[in-house]
């Protein structure tokens, strides 16, 4: 629920979506760690001694940003998406509605490492320790495992551990078609409503989408909530006879018209605690 009073509804990704997309990003991973073990052998075999050393080093920190990093970039960018997620059409968002911060993305990836990593270090550790303490390792790694793997089953929001603590969860976010525009509609009935310089200033970017959202569903509760909202807050009287739907179309156009004449002097208002 937005301060705005929109309930905005969001689908999470199903544990079938998610298994898939963490395959395709680890199917991204070991190809760039091929390419990254063929090119340190390279380097080995016509290093020194001493520089064999150094390159075992470099391979192994590589090793370990790349399966930690990998994730941590992706999701800090605009999309909050890993290649795989993108793929299957997901995203990672804060629970609480607000903005993804660096430390969420740090925490849900860095579980990662206890969760998936570690056990499947510790199965090729013993492996290659020999075949008495593989029996007992392969078991224990597989218990470990489990336990983490199975975790979003047993939760209704269908987070992992790492989603638990830092306050996430991954939801579907597929390509939406383009939609019709919503200034045209605006444009006719603003005519009939004259907002003052101030008025339209009251909100920004933020609150634009919020209110385009709102149109598009024409949900009569909502609108009707929205609308009330965005009167006392720029001190608007209702017009006798007009709807709730026609004073939000034409507050949207004019809202739009104002921040779009800002931002040609570059002067873009993200939301309306912003002072810009």
């Amino acid at each position: 629920m937005t301060p705005e009073g929109l309930d905005l509804r969001l689908t999470l990704g199903s544990a079938g979506e998610r298994a898939s997309a963490f395959l395709l990003d680890i199917l991204v991973i070991v190809i760039a760690l091929i390419v990254l073990s063929v090119a340190a052998a390279l380097l080995f075999f016509y290093a020194k001694e001493d520089g064999r050393e150094v390159l075992g080093i470099i391979w192994l920190l590589g090793f370990f940003l790349l399966r930690n990093g990998y994730f941590v970039l992706f999701e800090l960018g605009e999309r909050a998406a890993t290649p795989g997620k993108r793929a299957l059409g997901l995203r990672v968002v804060a629970r609480d509605g607000g903005r993804l911060t660096t430390e969420a993305i740090f925490v849900r990836n860095a579980l990662r490492e206890i969760e998936f990593f570690l056990p499947l270090l510790l199965l090729a550790a013993s492996a290659l320790a020999g075949q008495s303490v593989a029996g007992v390792a392969v078991i224990l790694g597989l218990l470990w495992s489990g336990t983490f793997l199975l975790f979003p089953l047993f939760n209704r929001d269908r987070l992992r551990v790492g989603d638990f603590m830092a306050g996430t969860w991954v939801v579907r976010a597929p390509r939406a078609p383009l939609l019709a525009d919503l200034s045209g509609d605006g444009a006719q009935t603003l005519p009939r409503f004259a907002f003052t310089p101030d008025q339209t200033g009251a909100y920004g970017v933020k609150e634009l989408e919020i209110l385009e959202e709102v149109l598009r569903r024409r949900d009569k509760g909502a609108m009707k909530a929205v609308a009330e909202r965005i009167r006392i807050k720029i001190d608007f009287p209702k017009i006798p006879g007009e709807t709730d739907e026609a004073f939000l179309a034409a507050y949207y156009a004019a809202l739009r018209g104002r921040l779009e004449h800002r931002l040609l002097f570059g002067h873009r208002r993200k939301d309306k605690f912003d002072a810009a």
